[in-house]
């Protein structure tokens, strides 16, 4: 995952040093760098950005007082020459604070915890949006099949390939794809993986005897690698 940021600071020499330590962060995609507030707060109206470097005591207007406008979704690391500063960055929910002159380890640890927030972030909006999913388009046979997710009961590997088992039909659907590709798709609520070949439909379990779950007659084992899982499924709907 990319992080989209924007520098400001009224110091060249400032702008430029975090400028070389963003080209040399993997994750991060510098957008520009600014001199103002007033400057970055016209940019960032028209190009929103994920992560802002920005320095606190500069002219016209503050980088506290800027970060009090900006909108909820773009975050800040503070860069300042003062201490005293600390509190305030707290208050409005800074996701670090970089005291200069701060080198290049110290920033790299800022804009780690600056992509471990957004990939959090970004994970639940994913389950979310995963979660709301009702149905998904496969390529079979030359034709593209909705599938309703609440008809299916499991999915079979096989190989470069998956077998979808749906409700009212004898006969599976086959697709070109991966199992694991298929599971990254899912809603984790409502399917889970218990064996390197099978992933079931939690709601439509029918009996589990042993090792093995039984859904519409086929027998399903469960392997020992997803076994816990599985179990802290079956006890959390236990009566």
């Amino acid at each position: 995952m990319k992080i989209s940021c924007v520098i400001v600071d009224d110091e060249p020499m400032a702008l430029n040093l975090v400028e070389s330590y963003v080209e040399k962060t993997p994750f991060l995609v510098l957008k520009k760098k600014c001199s103002s507030a007033i400057e970055a707060l016209e940019f960032i109206k028209n190009e929103p950005v994920d992560l802002l470097f920005l320095d606190i005591q500069m002219p016209d207007l503050t980088g506290i007082e800027f970060s009090k406008m900006l909108p909820k979704e773009t975050r800040v690391i503070f860069t300042t020459a003062f201490d005293q500063y600390a509190l305030e960055g707290f208050k409005v929910e800074a996701l670090d604070y970089l005291l200069k002159p701060f080198d290049y380890a110290e920033f790299l640890a800022a804009a780690n915890k600056a992509n471990t927030w957004f990939e959090l972030v970004k994970g639940k909006q994913q389950k979310i949006v995963s979660e709301e999913k009702e149905f998904l388009f496969v390529k079979s046979e030359y034709k593209q099949l909705r599938i309703k997710l609440a008809d299916v009961l499991y999915f079979e590997g096989l190989k470069d390939y998956i077998k979808i088992w749906v409700k009212d039909n004898p006969k599976a659907i086959l697709t070109l794809m991966s199992l694991k590709s298929l599971e990254e798709e899912l809603p984790e609520t409502h399917f889970m993986r218990v064996h390197r070949s099978f992933i079931v439909s939690l709601k439509n379990v029918e009996v589990i005897e042993r090792s093995q779950i039984i859904i519409n007659d086929q027998r399903i084992t469960v392997s020992e690698q997803y076994k816990p899982k599985f179990l802290e499924f079956v006890n959390n709907n236990s009566l």
